[in-house]
């Protein structure tokens, strides 16, 4: 049996990636790749087996859309938590996305500032 050992996003600009998801999601940089590669480690709290992630330097824009994807959900389940972290996540240089919803979704699709696809889940997936 595999388990996830971390997830790998390809980017172009491992320095404004590593900004926006450690500020996302609290994870810390430890760890640069000679090509500036940056592995992002989640807080010493989080839940056992939370998967780091590797901003992984290509040097080329995203082309298309992408296939696989977080969803995010905020630590807060209280009203409003969901709007409150999309603000959040905008705040820090996402944008909200329209990949075909229709609206009535239990998601909001967002972008990160290289236009990779996330969600922020407004319910526990099951």
């Amino acid at each position: 049996m595999a388990r996830f050992a971390q997830w790998t996003l390809d980017v172009q600009d491992p320095d404004l990636m590593a900004d926006f998801w450690s500020k996302a999601l609290g994870f810390a940089e430890v760890k640069r790749g000679e090509d500036g590669s940056a592995k992002l480690y989640p807080p010493k709290d989080a839940p056992a087996g939370a998967t780091p992630l590797w901003l992984q330097n290509t040097g080329k824009p995203k082309n298309g859309k992408n296939r696989f994807h977080p969803d995010l959900r905020p630590d807060d389940d209280s009203p409003g938590a969901v709007e409150a972290e999309v603000e959040r996540l905008i705040a820090l240089g996402a944008r909200r996305v329209d990949v075909g919803q229709t609206g009535t979704e239990n998601f909001v699709v967002l972008a990160d500032p290289e236009d990779n696809e996330f969600c922020v889940l407004r319910v526990e997936p099951s």
